[in-house]
């Protein structure tokens, strides 16, 4: 089922589908026969172009992801442990360049310290393995615990699990490491897009945990705008995150097709 996801992921990335027509239609423009079917997808393809460069969809698309658990409006006066989801360092390229690559979502990270400093008491686990079909020995949590040191962060408070895949391995993994106990308060830091599937899951295992959301992509604002590139990481972005939510609620890994905070939804 992991390696299924993970090419299903690949091909249905709109630049591949975006590509799979343009090149289609190209062929087909060269048939007699089949000439007026190439004209319709190389128009078709260049009207998604156009639709991906001009449409608001970061709002529209990922904004009811990111804004379905807000960040808490009173932070809590106790907190015994803060988890921290991986996907903001890349493995792969850290090894290879001897140094720690930073992705976009690096505010899982800096938020987690920000926490940590915060409530010193509190426990901190980073969950994150690795998510490649090809380098499934470097893992995450690797570069995770250099980066944290290098920025001057005291990594003996941090437990790094390093053998989860994906969301569910995750919170599985962690519930073993941390054993956490009915009445704690934990924080889960995450980017807000994945933080509804993030709470499911954890629910879904009996770990009640408190959402913090963190590296926000869309403004609230919907307005048109012309970046082909935010157009189509927006659309792929929601096709992840819509269709991992369905998927987990197919198999049972998350207590809702959309987790809402308690008392919603």
């Amino acid at each position: 089922m992991f390696v299924v996801s993970k090419i299903f992921g690949v091909l249905s990335q709109p630049d591949a589908v975006l590509l799979a027509l343009v090149g289609l239609g190209t062929v087909l423009c060269f048939s007699k026969r089949r000439l007026r079917l190439g004209r319709a997808l190389l128009v078709s393809a260049s009207l998604a172009m156009i639709a991906l460069a001009v449409l608001p969809l970061t709002e529209w698309l990922l904004g009811p992801l990111e804004d379905r658990f807000p960040q808490p409006s009173n932070i809590p006066a106790h907190v015994d442990g803060i988890i921290v989801l991986g996907g903001a360092i890349d493995p792969v390229t850290s090894a290879l360049r001897g140094q720690v690559a930073v992705g976009g979502a690096v505010e899982r990270l800096t938020g987690m310290v920000a926490l940590a400093r915060q409530f010193p008491a509190a426990r901190i686990i980073f969950t994150g393995g690795s998510g490649s079909l090809t380098n499934t020995e470097l893992k995450e949590a690797e570069p995770t615990r250099r980066f944290l040191a290098e920025i001057g962060f005291d990594i003996s408070r941090v437990v790094f699990e390093a053998e989860s895949r994906n969301t569910r391995e995750n919170a599985v993994f962690s519930t073993r490491l941390m054993q956490p106990q009915a009445g704690e308060t934990w924080l889960l830091v995450t980017s807000a897009v994945h933080m509804p599937r993030s709470v499911g899951v954890f629910r879904a295992v009996g770990w009640p945990v408190t959402a913090w959301p963190v590296d926000y992509l869309s403004t609230g604002r919907p307005r048109l705008q012309f970046n082909p590139g935010a157009g189509r990481g927006a659309l792929a972005g929601a096709l992840h995150e819509w269709t991992g939510l369905i998927a987990y609620r197919l198999r049972g890994w998350t207590n809702a097709l959309f987790p809402a905070p308690i008392g919603e939804g």
